[in-house]
């Protein structure tokens, strides 16, 4: 079979390994970016005037699309499209929530143009949003600024990036064993301790930033920093801007603070795909299935990759998406029929509907081990717990217990990888490594023996439960 040509749009993290993907499987990625070297959102993305379909592409599939730089524009025909411009492509700053913006005097600015610290230098701050973004600012801006306000709409749980022994909150926490867990257990139960969890570091309440809303239903912020902040008197936590004065900001419970220089709107992303005409976006929300395919279209050339917000990272996601669009692509793996893939779109559309608060972020969220799953069988990647258990125990305790990483999507299928198991077995130590710069003498095992006895009852019970 003839090489075929992919556009990959952008060359953030998807669009690296959707090129990574396409060689693998034999194909000709050409990727365009609007600067001049890779980094994606980093880098302020890709300058593509159009993507259209072909005259013919009921029966070839093809794209047509025009490109532009330095001024002059240029078209080309590609055989299948990869856009992995992600989900933070336009920023939303919705100025007419907010009374009175139009006489404040100070500065006021979205976090997407926030760079650096200094130029708030002694200055009084005002911090809109309590997203990662907005958390991260707000910690960051504390050491410098006289003074921050961190306003929130609802609250929020905070979790941290440095969980259990020290591990990477997604190490620790994202594995099929706790995944199945929550599957099991009541929603109650499993927000009892994941709350529970977050609230013995310290107090929401005490700290201002109790929800009204259950852990899972809403994206955590992850923030190490946050509760040191606020427990010094750097950041304070405050309710929603209810208006703006000329110098100052009025709040929702009816508090005030006058002369504040700036305010960082961290309000979040629309995304949106205006130079391509199949692919209709409404206040955030899409009709893809699994997130990737329009299922419309005659021929499936066209995959988004990295239009997710998981708990969890977002490079093995997209690592695992584009691995299943280069396949759909060549013919390798056949999507269901159109009327099975709206199905599965509603079904998940309801599901975020019931879980989550309604939220412009909440529309493309995911869980991670679930999706990543979901794109595994899908590609015929996903790991036969069952047989793993029967044939290497060793490995098959460490893919249920351990932390999902991408490498249990090399285990088998295309893409199998002869490292993987190795891999798998030796992550932990990995992970730990760039941390242990001084030597010790009396390093503790990881694992006591007690804890071996445990994991062994639960092996039982899970394998009882996935037989049955």
């Amino acid at each position: 079979m003839a090489v075929k040509k992919v556009a990959v749009i952008g060359a953030g993290a998807s669009g690296l390994t959707s090129i990574k993907s396409c060689i693998d499987e034999g194909l000709e990625p050409i990727c365009y970016e609007k600067s001049e070297d890779i980094g994606g959102l980093w880098r302020y993305n890709t300058t593509v005037c159009s993507i259209k379909k072909s005259e013919n592409f009921s029966t070839t599939g093809q794209w047509i699309i025009i490109t532009e730089k330095e001024g002059k524009q240029d078209t080309s025909i590609f055989d299948a499209v990869m856009m992995c411009t992600g989900h933070h492509t336009f920023p939303n700053l919705p100025l007419s929530s907010f009374p009175g913006i139009e006489k404040f005097k100070g500065q006021y600015m979205h976090s997407r143009d926030y760079k650096a610290p200094d130029d708030f230098r002694n200055k009084r701050v005002v911090v809109i949003g309590i997203g990662n973004s907005g958390g991260d600012i707000a910690v960051e801006l504390s050491r410098t600024a006289q003074q921050v306000y961190l306003s929130t709409r609802r609250g929020a749980w905070i979790t941290n990036r440095v969980s259990s022994n020290g591990y990477p909150v997604d190490i620790a926490k994202l594995s099929r064993f706790i995944s199945l867990m929550q599957k099991i257990l009541p929603s109650f139960m499993v927000n009892y301790v994941a709350e529970k969890d977050v609230n013995s570091r310290f107090n929401h309440s005490n700290y201002g930033l109790l929800p009204r809303h259950r852990y899972n239903s809403q994206h955590p912020t992850i923030n190490d920093d946050l509760p040191n902040r606020i427990i010094s008197g750097y950041v304070q936590i405050r309710s929603n801007v209810k208006e703006f004065t000329d110098n100052g900001v009025v709040f929702e419970d009816g508090t005030m603070e006058k002369n504040i220089d700036a305010v960082v709107f961290a309000t979040g992303y629309k995304f949106s795909f205006p130079f391509c005409e199949v692919i209709n976006v409404r206040s955030n929300k899409i009709s893809l299935y699994k997130y990737m395919f329009p299922y419309h279209l005659e021929k499936l050339t066209l995959a988004v990759v990295g239009l997710i917000q998981p708990l969890g990272a977002i490079m093995p996601i997209s690592e695992l998406q584009s691995r299943l669009a280069t396949r759909v692509f060549k013919g390798l793996v056949q999507l269901p029929d159109q009327q099975s893939m709206v199905i599965d779109i509603v079904r998940k559309k309801d599901k975020l509907d019931i879980r989550y608060v309604e939220s412009q972020r909440h529309t493309v969220q995911v869980d991670y081990v679930a999706y990543m799953d979901e794109l595994a069988t899908l590609a015929g990647v996903k790991p036969n717990l069952v047989e793993l258990f029967i044939t290497d125990p060793r490995l098959g305790f460490q893919v249920l217990f351990g932390p999902c990483t991408p490498y249990q999507y090399r285990l088998t299928g295309p893409g199998k990888w002869v490292g993987a198991r190795e891999a798998i077995l030796t992550q932990w130590k990995r992970i730990i490594k760039p941390t242990k710069t001084r030597v010790l003498q009396n390093e503790t095992a990881e694992t006591s023996i007690t804890m071996l006895k445990v994991f062994a009852v639960l092996i039982i019970l899970t394998a009882l439960y996935l037989y049955l």
